[in-house]
């Protein structure tokens, strides 16, 4: 899968990974909402910690000083999705809730996220 990294970036709302895992971000915020309510402090907290750390690190990189910098957010960002990844199968495993979409969102954020690394 190619992605063009050539198009000038003005903001880190122009760069369409942020755009996903913000949408990702929302997704998993509704996905919380049919959890139990036991899970308020659990899971579902830890998901929504490690969703929001994704665009977060993101833009927070895109905006630094240098491309070492950017590089390092955007490990940080491309580990945050992995955690969220595995807390997503928990939710499948343990509470029989379909979460295969968010998922294969998650996977897809971290094939852009590596091949920007690889680009930097």
């Amino acid at each position: 899968m190619g992605y063009s990294f050539k198009m000038a970036i003005s903001s880190f709302r122009d760069l369409i990974v942020w755009q996903k895992s913000f949408k990702l971000t929302k997704d998993v915020y509704s996905l919380c909402r049919d959890l139990p309510k036991s899970e308020q402090y659990g899971i579902c907290s830890q998901l929504q910690r490690c969703a929001v750390s994704i665009p977060s690190n993101i833009s927070v990189g895109q905006q630094r000083n240098n491309r070492a910098e950017y590089r390092q957010f955007l490990g940080i960002a491309r580990g945050s999705a992995a955690e969220l990844e595995t807390q997503l199968l928990l939710v499948q495993d343990i509470y029989k809730l379909s979460t295969s979409d968010l998922v294969d969102e998650t996977h897809e954020i971290q094939k852009i996220l590596q091949a920007i690394i690889a680009k930097l």
